[in-house]
């Protein structure tokens, strides 16, 4: 298995490229905190504080979002069309070259 490329637009804009393994069962919001950028995940990724909030900027399939989710981004603020959670999408091959963008804190 190999890992994934990632851009990450941090709440400054600047451009942060990571790489997240496909092989540790990492999500998108524990990629964030890896690299240290600033994202919060209070809840530990049970899709409960909404504070991985990002702007999926690139065409990339996705999970279909779960109804937690969809329930969690009807709550949060600063939701856009294209939000999603980062701790509700799993790091797969599918997802090299995904570009997001951090959502501002609450």
């Amino acid at each position: 298995m190999s890992d994934v490329t990632i851009k990450i637009k941090d709440r400054e804009g600047v451009v942060h490229e990571v790489q997240g393994p496909t092989d540790m069962n990492m999500n998108l919001m524990e990629v964030c905190k890896a690299y240290e950028l600033p994202v919060e995940g209070t809840c530990g990724g049970m899709a409960m504080c909404a504070s991985c909030q990002c702007y999926v900027l690139s065409d990339h399939e996705l999970p279909e979002m779960s109804d937690d989710e969809d329930l969690m981004l009807a709550e949060a603020f600063y939701v856009e069309d294209n939000s999603r959670l980062g701790c509700q999408i799993p790091i797969t091959p599918a997802l090299d070259g995904l570009e997001i963008e951090l959502a501002p804190e609450s």
